[in-house]
C-alpha cells in the first residue's frame, strides 16, 4: 500500500489529474503500458543501446497519460469509476472492509506471475512467452479495476464522497 501511494506522490496526482486520469480513455490507453514496455526492452535487438531512448519514451507515456486526456462529461463509465475507485481505495485504505484490502493486495501480487513469464520472455527473446506474460500479468489488473469499481459503489452507499469529483455530481 504504501507503494502505491509513494507512487502516487511521484506522479504528482492532484484532484485535477485524477479527475482527467477519470477519462476512460486514460484508463483504457494505460493497458498500453505493459506491451509497450515489453517492446521498448525487446528493441534492443534492432536499435541496440537507442532502446533506452524507447524505455524513456515509455515512461514519459506513464507520467503523461492521467494528463493528456480532459476531464470526461460524465464519471459512470466502468473504466471511470474504477479510477474513482482507486482514487478512493488510495485515500480511505483503512476505512475501507478488510476483504476489499485483502482482495486488492492478492490481485496486486497475482500480476506477479505474469511478469514473471514477461521478463523470462524478454531475457530469452521468446514472443510466445512475451505475449502469454503481458495478457497473464494484465488480467489481474483488469480484475484490480473491477475491485475498484466495488470499492467505489460500496463507498459512495455508505455516504463517502470522492475526493476533487467537482460538486453536484451524481452520476458516478
Amino acid at each position: 500500500m504504501k507503494i502505491a501511494l509513494r507512487a502516487e506522490r511521484l506522479m504528482g496526482m492532484s484532484d485535477e489529474i485524477w479527475l482527467r486520469h477519470a477519462n476512460p480513455w486514460s484508463g483504457w490507453t494505460r493497458l498500453s503500458i505493459l506491451p509497450l514496455w515489453a517492446l521498448a526492452i525487446w528493441s534492443r535487438v534492432w536499435i541496440g543501446s537507442y532502446a533506452w531512448g524507447a524505455v524513456a519514451f515509455v515512461l514519459i507515456w506513464i507520467w503523461f497519460n492521467p494528463r493528456v486526456f480532459a476531464p470526461p462529461a460524465r464519471f459512470d463509465s466502468w473504466m471511470s469509476r474504477g479510477v474513482l475507485g482507486e482514487r478512493v481505495f488510495l485515500q480511505f485504505n483503512e476505512s475501507l472492509p478488510a476483504h476489499h484490502r485483502r482482495m486488492a493486495i492478492i490481485l496486486g501480487y497475482g500480476a506477479v506471475p505474469g511478469l514473471l513469464v514477461l521478463g523470462w520472455g524478454l531475457w530469452v527473446l521468446d514472443p510466445v512467452f512475451v505475449a502469454f506474460g503481458v495478457i497473464l500479468a494484465a488480467l489481474p489488473k483488469l480484475w484490480f479495476v473491477d475491485r475498484m469499481v466495488w470499492i467505489l459503489e460500496d463507498w459512495r452507499h455508505q455516504g463517502g464522497q470522492v475526493p476533487g469529483l467537482p460538486e453536484g455530481v451524481n452520476d458516478v
